[in-house]
């Protein structure tokens, strides 16, 4: 499990065409006024930079351009229960991983989720090159996302510094700080960002899934046909003589590799082919 520092780490870097600030072994909070912001990629920048809105990329070459000014979100509601939840997203999350905060040198991010749209795999790509920004510019070697949603379900998605990702991060910034400077539309980077691994925690009754009940009677009904096959398989083999490269009868076939692999194939099926075993 990733252990987290005391609040959000600086979430922010300096003209990604000098050196990235580095934060001390006991990152602070830092308030960034939204003037200052123009002069600064953070990382929530870093998640639209990276990211597939190519309108909101184009809307964020503007804003550091001086063009428009920033969006003003105090009247969006998910965003501002995203602000009044922070503070119990950290105690939340401390309560029950045991984790004290500012205990380590790791990136904490707190967010606030939507329940009808949400997924761990989901909120691991939307926040990935956020929680990667932030890595970098701190020098973390890991981070930890907490979400609370609006269903009232907490989730902690945990990750580690992916250098070869940070650098194409810090490739797709320069490029963007460029068409910054020279008015040029940004395009879209187009990279993947790296999943992390979601610790198994739950344990999920699929008793409602229409589709869990079918499988689920697929692999009843076949359990035994499959073994009896895989039994067949070994016997075969064994019967095989050592220094033969085919063996038929019965309409099948055995074939040995280079290797010494013996592999099954039908002679007769309705189609008049062959069938791999």
């Amino acid at each position: 499990m990733a252990q987290a520092d005391s609040v959000r780490t600086p979430n922010h870097a300096p003209n990604p065409d000098a050196p990235a600030q580095q934060s001390t072994t006991n990152p602070r909070r830092i308030r960034i006024k939204p003037a200052d912001r123009r002069y600064f990629i953070g990382g929530s920048d870093a998640r639209i930079i990276m990211g597939a809105n190519e309108a909101a990329l184009l809307r964020l070459s503007r804003e550091k351009r001086g063009e428009i000014e920033q969006e003003d979100l105090s009247g969006n509601l998910v965003v501002q229960l995203g602000v009044v939840t922070e503070d119990l997203n950290r105690r939340w999350y401390q309560a029950y991983t045991g984790q004290v905060l500012r205990a380590t040198g790791a990136v904490f991010e707190a967010k606030f989720m939507l329940p009808w749209s949400f997924s761990e795999d989901a909120a691991a790509e939307k926040y990935m090159p956020q929680l990667q920004h932030n890595m970098w510019v701190v020098a973390a070697r890991s981070a930890v996302l907490s979400v609370i949603t609006g269903g009232g379900k907490w989730v902690e998605i945990s990750t580690h510094a992916d250098p070869l990702y940070q650098h194409l991060i810090v490739t797709a910034e320069r490029k963007f700080w460029r068409c910054v400077e020279s008015g040029e539309p940004p395009r879209l980077f187009g990279v993947e960002p790296p999943k992390p691994r979601i610790e198994a925690v739950r344990i999920v009754d699929m008793i409602s899934s229409n589709s869990w009940a079918e499988f689920a009677g697929l692999f009843r009904n076949t359990r035994q046909a499959f073994l009896d096959h895989e039994r067949s398989k070994v016997e075969l083999k064994a019967l095989m003589p050592e220094d033969a490269k085919e063996a038929i009868g019965h309409g099948i076939r055995a074939k040995r590799s280079k290797l010494g692999a013996v592999s099954f194939d039908l002679l007769e099926t309705e189609a008049g082919g062959h069938a791999a075993l």
